[in-house]
């Protein structure tokens, strides 16, 4: 008869003495001042180090999660004594598959029994991080399954070094803890997932805002920032042969294009507006030119990215119109109802967005107004005159970047 199954007719080992006051301690900072902390990395820490305080010799411990994200399904969080944790991401595809076909997590997930191993007696094809484990020194090792509502997979795994391994003291004091960190998991998980979701659809900015409690209707936040607006040319004509996953695959071959460059100058995304991109480089602490200057080296690489990847597919090539534009963004909470969006509003946007209108008319790839222009060396740019904008009373000076500045001026 297996242990686990000698645990479900028996019940695990009581926990005695000393050790039934640690686990109660544990317990209560668990359902106490754990929950409060942001940092999900020191709970874990704070686990690790309460469980050797209390005797458990705890060498290295995990925690596994299941992620809502768009570029990764889970993350694994690792501890050793002395050490910060250290946080591992696991990105969507067939190395990360392959990775959890091996572990023990997917034995665990499937059978919802604890894995254990004495690491000196098991095979190394078993598990792919027996062998590793084994060189390091561990000698005992126990993967727990913790399933969360909704079918979320998570899990923790200990490991110790100690010759003997985990007594059935320490084992006990797991399954004691384990109803606890649980929850504890779950509410993290959720508070976790609530974050990435909002942030995912909404950006960075509004998802910090709705969770704080701005979500009545009404409310405005004013960012003084360069804007940078950036829109696919002939969008409607190109899109008119493809069908729906032609059309989502050159639109984010597209985004694909835009916008890693704007976040690697420090940008934010806030809205897909269609074909369109919409950011803005904060410039409340930078400063006004810091921020000029980084959307502008955004905007140019960027574009270098369009024209690298024309290129390499010119059967679908496309061209791409960037402005430019120092302002204020305006993020309005704007609705009916019990549906209401987080959305940018404002002249600035609305001007950002009509002189990008103007570069297929211009022939440009880049266009700047002249307020974004001024935080620019004079030697960088130049004036192509006053315009007229769909829906701006007055004419706008409008400003390219000069030859070998940098930018992409006359296609």
């Amino acid at each position: 008869m297996s242990a686990g199954a000698r645990e479900r007719e028996e019940g695990p080992p009581a926990l005695s003495g000393e050790r039934a006051r640690q686990a109660d301690a544990i317990r209560d900072w668990l359902l106490g001042p754990a929950r409060d902390i942001e940092d999900a990395g020191l709970i874990v820490s704070g686990l690790g180090e309460r469980l050797n305080a209390g005797g458990v010799p705890v060498d290295r411990l995990m925690a596994a999660v299941s992620v809502l994200h768009a570029q990764r399904s889970g993350l694994g969080r690792f501890w050793q004594p002395g050490q910060e944790t250290k946080t591992v991401y696991f990105p969507f595809g067939e190395a990360a598959r392959t990775l959890y076909e091996r572990s023990p997590f997917k034995q665990a997930h499937e059978t919802g029994e604890w894995v254990t191993l004495r690491l000196d007696e098991a095979n190394d094809e078993t598990f792919g991080i027996v062998r590793e484990l084994r060189e390091q020194g561990f000698k005992h090792y126990v993967c727990i399954p913790v399933m969360l509502p909704g079918g979320s997979q998570n899990g923790l795994a200990l490991a110790t070094k100690r010759r003997e391994g985990f007594t059935d003291q320490d084992i006990a004091l797991f399954r004691y803890l384990m109803p606890v960190l649980s929850a504890l998991m779950e509410i993290v998980s959720l508070r976790r997932v609530l974050g990435e979701v909002l942030k995912i659809y909404v950006g960075d900015e509004p998802h910090r805002l709705i969770l704080s409690g701005q979500i009545q209707r009404g409310d405005v936040l004013h960012i003084r920032s360069a804007i940078l607006f950036a829109d696919m040319r002939d969008f409607t004509s190109l899109s008119m042969g493809m069908d729906a996953a032609q059309l989502v695959e050159m639109l984010n071959e597209y985004y694909d294009c835009i916008v890693p460059h704007i976040e690697a100058y420090g940008g934010e995304v806030l809205e897909y507006i269609g074909d369109g991109v919409l950011a803005i480089f904060r410039s409340e602490e930078t400063g006004k030119e810091v921020a000029c200057s980084a959307a502008y080296a955004a905007a140019c690489s960027a574009l270098t990215s369009v024209r690298e990847r024309n290129a390499g597919a010119p059967d679908i090539a496309y061209d791409v119109g960037i402005s430019l534009h120092y302002g204020q963004a305006a993020y309005g909470n704007i609705g009916s109802g019990e549906r209401l969006d987080y959305t940018v509003i404002g002249r600035d946007i609305n001007l950002a967005s009509r002189i990008a209108g103007l570069c297929g008319s211009l022939g440009c790839s880049l266009l700047l107004s002249g307020a974004f222009a001024e935080n620019l060396p004079a030697e960088q740019v130049k004036s192509i005159g006053m315009h007229r904008l769909r829906g701006v009373a007055e004419p706008q000076e409008v400003f390219e970047p000069l030859a070998g500045s940098g930018g992409a001026a006359k296609k």
